[in-house]
């Protein structure tokens, strides 16, 4: 049974997963959200990477993911499926986005363009790199990974909104610029509980 989406985030929502291609914008929403509402916002690729890019191992990335999807109140962005259930079964709302690949890829370019200029630091001390911006290979360029997974990332957000992993979720699915906009000129504080 496909699942109604609807435009804004429920006013009582707490606990909001954001998902989308690589570049789509969950991290500018995240923290958009977190800012107007007053819920904290987890990155979970900042999670993820420690130093020197190295990765967190399952059991550690996922011991950390349960100790913040048992918190009352976040905002999470990020595509990890080995702990997309940790936080899917307690979300109030979930967010899929699902942009044209030109608006992707425009997004991404100048957002790694942006980051490699000036030397942002990113999580943990990790920095994007110069050479990594025009590598062909997924695993290591950002622009290449977000190119390579678009289709798939589509895919599965079809899939998702036609079978949600629970009947009583609040999907809400941006397609365009104007869906953002909306949904940001409707965010207000979450009052406490």
């Amino acid at each position: 049974m496909a699942r109604t989406v609807v435009a804004q985030l429920p006013r009582d929502a707490r606990r909001i997963v954001i998902r989308g291609t690589s570049g789509s914008g969950k991290t500018t929403l995240a923290r958009r959200i977190s800012a107007a509402t007053g819920i904290p916002h987890v990155e979970l690729d900042g999670v993820y990477h420690q130093p020197g890019w190295q990765p967190l191992s399952d059991e550690a990335f996922a011991e950390r993911v349960s100790s913040i999807a048992a918190d009352e109140t976040w905002v999470v962005c990020g595509n990890y499926r080995q702990v997309a259930d940790l936080l899917l079964a307690r979300a109030d709302a979930v967010v899929l986005y699902d942009l044209p690949r030109r608006v992707v890829m425009a997004r991404i370019l100048r957002r790694t363009l942006r980051r490699v200029v000036r030397r942002e630091e990113l999580w943990n001390g990790n920095r994007e790199r110069w050479r990594n911006l025009f590598s062909t290979d997924p695993e290591v360029s950002v622009v290449a990974w977000a190119w390579t997974t678009h289709a798939a990332r589509h895919a599965w957000t079809a899939e998702f909104l036609a079978a949600p992993p629970r009947d009583d979720l609040p999907l809400v699915h941006l397609t365009c610029a104007l869906d953002e906009r909306l949904l940001c000129a409707g965010l207000r504080a979450v009052p406490p509980r």
